[in-house]
């Protein structure tokens, strides 16, 4: 959808509507000494000189090796990608409502599904969540169904903060306590303190990451015994990308696994 400013006609009308006199008007209730008093931006350029300027600023620019992504990580994107995102109806996280007119969309849909349950070694997937914060979100709503009692979620603190603070928000509305793991000087979960949880609460979900936000590898096998022994649904947090060397989180007895899809097409903001 193109973006097409208001005419100054319009804008008149639209004051006009509203009772105001100006634009300023319409943010009246912001205190005045919020508002930025001088941009002081350079005079605009042209296409060309745009793209001359970035020429001259990315020689200069070295993008050197990093290991601490926060879940953010630069990967490589096949060319055919970018082709493939220009089309729209890729792009949106939308199943197609009307299956009888994408039929192509949905076939490519379901190629996706089953190579994320090739990637997972889970049955199936589906597709798809915004993103990986709220897929760990509803895959805690959806563990809480499953197990059908239980008022814990617990969390291991090695996993994105960023999701963890997305889950809290999921449960405002519930009666749930949060209980976080903490790690071992490892920057793995402690093992102990998670028995210790689970044998002191009556948990219903029970999520880690893997690798985990710190870039380490998680003692799954030993978590998924944990899970099997006081009988709590295991939520793992997977990297796509990692998945293509590691074990699978279904060889560890995870009952849900999620993920971040956009490092599979999407460059870094």
């Amino acid at each position: 959808m193109n973006y097409i400013p208001h005419s100054e006609e319009e804008t008149k009308e639209i004051l006009s509507k509203l009772g105001l006199k100006s634009l300023e008007d319409l943010f009246s209730h912001i205190p005045k000494d919020l508002f930025a008093k001088d941009f002081t931006l350079p005079e605009p350029k042209s296409e060309e000189e745009l793209r001359k300027l970035f020429d001259r600023v990315c020689e200069d620019t070295e993008i050197p090796l990093y290991f601490i992504g926060g879940g953010a990580y630069d990967r490589i994107i096949p060319s055919a990608v970018w082709q493939i995102l220009n089309r729209g109806e890729f792009l949106t996280p939308y199943t197609p409502y009307q299956a009888e007119a994408s039929q192509g969309t949905l076939q490519a849909i379901f190629e996706y599904q089953s190579l994320i349950c090739e990637l997972t070694g889970m049955d199936v997937a589906n597709a798809s969540m915004y993103d990986g914060a709220s897929a760990l979100a509803e895959a805690v709503l959806m563990a809480r169904a499953i197990k059908g009692k239980g008022d814990t979620v617990v969390l291991s603190r090695t996993v994105n903060p960023l999701y963890r603070q997305t889950v809290r928000t999921y449960l405002r509305g519930y009666e749930d306590k949060i209980i976080e793991i903490p790690y071992t000087d490892e920057g793995t979960t402690d093992l102990n303190k998670l028995e210790e949880v689970l044998k002191e609460n009556e948990v219903h979900a029970l999520g880690v990451q893997y690798p985990n936000f710190f870039g380490f590898i998680e003692p799954l096998k030993e978590i998924g015994e944990l899970s099997k022994k006081y009988e709590v649904p295991l939520i793992v947090v997977a990297d796509p990308i990692a998945l293509s060397i590691l074990k699978p989180p279904s060889e560890f007895g995870a009952d849900i696994v999620v993920g971040e899809g956009q490092q599979m097409g999407i460059p870094l903001s």
